[in-house]
């Protein structure tokens, strides 16, 4: 890979009947090396634009705010990690590359996860930063507290209907994401709660997978997990940082390991 004249644009893509909010930084190469950026939930492509532009001598990066995110108008409530996968490959397979590679943070890891083993031959390796995608290993003590938590939500829907005292018993046990989603509430319900393994496992492509030992929302065990089902992954284990701060304070490391695996899988 050439480093080239480093650039910025941003823009709007018409992807079927959805739009796309795009960001592209790098060299204006056409047929030179892609990296997609997939932000995490309740992010956008802001939080990784500065990794994109570490990266601008070595590649073109597009970094997409995900439908629902930053400035892209909200899909269908009936989407899943599916459909925003189908969505990306839609939009990619009209893109001009050698090399494509997709770069997924926690939720963008979940689509590329599906992008990856629903659209083989589309990319040339798929980075799983602290990805989802898989369920965590829960205490008996913990998994015994959700289901009470949601048997006793589903019975108090069941006796006060939707109205302001639900709506404040809903505030109460929500998670924050599930609170802060706002009109994709749907959507998160049930992409939190999809299981990826057999997907994953379907994957034909080059992975790297990298975690931090500090991150308790996806932590290494879900890395190591998802190394033992992706055929032929590559796990790295960063050592100080957490599920956000692998992104700032691990900026350099996490950028050095991406180039190396990206140079070693280049078409």
């Amino acid at each position: 890979m050439e480093s080239g004249d480093v650039w910025m644009s941003s823009q709007m893509l018409a992807v079927g009947p959805d739009r796309i909010a795009v960001r592209r930084a790098g060299h204006d190469r056409a047929d030179g090396v892609q990296v997609v950026w997939g932000h995490g939930w309740g992010q956008s492509g802001s939080a990784l634009l500065p990794l994109a532009e570490s990266m601008g001598g070595f590649a073109c990066s597009s970094v997409i705010d995900f439908p629902g995110f930053g400035n892209s108008p909200p899909p269908p409530d009936s989407w899943g990690t599916a459909e925003y996968a189908d969505a990306m490959a839609e939009w990619l397979g009209s893109e001009t590359s050698r090399s494509r590679f997709w770069v997924g943070h926690s939720f963008g890891g979940r689509v590329g996860i599906q992008l990856a083993a629903r659209h083989p031959g589309l990319l040339s390796g798929l980075v799983l930063v602290a990805s989802a995608g898989i369920p965590r290993k829960r205490s008996l003590f913990d998994k015994l507290r959700i289901v009470l938590r949601r048997s006793s939500f589903k019975t108090a829907k069941f006796i006060l209907g939707e109205g302001p005292l639900l709506e404040r018993l809903r505030n109460r046990l929500g998670s924050a994401d599930y609170l802060n989603a706002g009109s994709l509430r749907r959507i998160f319900t049930r992409v939190v709660n999809e299981d990826l393994s057999e997907v994953a496992a379907h994957i034909g492509c080059p992975v790297l997978l990298v975690y931090a030992d500090q991150d308790t929302e996806t932590p290494p065990e879900i890395g190591a997990r998802l190394n033992r089902i992706i055929p032929g992954s590559q796990l790295i284990l960063l050592h100080g940082f957490d599920h956000h701060t692998i992104l700032t304070a691990g900026r350099h490391q996490l950028v050095r390991h991406i180039l190396e695996f990206m140079k070693g899988n280049e078409r």
